[in-house]
């Protein structure tokens, strides 16, 4: 399975990158183990670029888990990190997007893979960085391609922190 993290506010943290490792460390709390993970990924925010600057990465997490429950899972995790939904693409403390349940299509109120992870940079450099021919369950591309052609977030570097 493969969750998404982001962060361009740091709430009661030093800095968003120790707010996303608190919440990585968190994943086991709810059933979710972290395999590996990538480094951490610096852009601007999306899609305006005024706002504070995000940093993202990816994890290849276990579970036994339903793609529901894991999304309420990393739901859970974001309240806790003071996450609140409001406008769309809005600042905020903690991001965390079910990316892929393993080869599970979805399409209905929750859709898997995410529909939109294919095309942005700050997710699928990090995911090319731990599995570059990881194959998207849908389009049939590797993560490495997805990468190459991402539209979103092309500005998204490493920042080789892990």
């Amino acid at each position: 399975m493969i969750v998404a993290l982001g962060s361009n506010l740091p709430g009661p943290y030093t800095s968003r990158e120790a707010l996303l490792e608190a919440a990585l460390a968190a994943l086991p709390e709810v059933g979710l183990t972290v395999v590996t993970r990538s480094t951490w990924w610096a852009s601007a925010a999306w899609p305006d670029p005024a706002g504070p600057d995000y940093l993202n990465g990816v994890a290849i997490v276990a579970t036994d888990l339903s793609p529901a429950d894991t999304l309420a899972a990393l739901h859970t995790i974001e309240e806790r990190f003071g996450r609140t939904r409001g406008k769309a693409n809005a600042p905020r403390t903690l991001d965390l997007d079910l990316i892929a349940h393993g080869r599970t299509v979805l399409d209905g109120d929750l859709v898997v893979p995410h529909p939109r992870a294919h095309d942005r940079l700050f997710v699928m450099g990090p995911l090319a960085e731990l599995a570059s021919a990881w194959v998207h369950p849908v389009s049939g591309e590797s993560a490495f391609r997805l990468a190459a052609n991402a539209s979103v977030g092309r500005d998204a570097r490493s920042t080789k922190s892990v």
